[in-house]
């Protein structure tokens, strides 16, 4: 992903903090030492061009398995006390 500073020159991100799978905060540079510009910029989620090919089974195992096993053991908890 390309990031232009406001002086018209490139920049870099030099760190991302993902607040949610959706949005995320971007800390950019400028590479103009001249300018020395430095900015956050937001990187959100808009809408889906076209579907995800995997099933929803496979998604949710990915997403399952990518939690920590005390968030698995709630969810599982919750689950079945429903």
């Amino acid at each position: 992903m390309r990031v232009i500073c406001k002086c018209g020159n490139k920049g870099r991100i030099s760190s991302r903090e993902t607040l949610s799978a959706e949005f995320a905060k971007l800390y950019c540079q400028c590479l103009d030492a001249m300018c020395g510009h430095t900015w956050v910029a937001h990187l959100t989620f808009y809408r889906t061009l076209s579907p995800s090919a995997q099933t929803f089974d496979r998604m949710l195992f990915d997403r399952l398995k990518d939690m920590p096993r005390a968030k698995q053991r709630e969810l599982f908890e919750q689950l079945g006390a429903a």
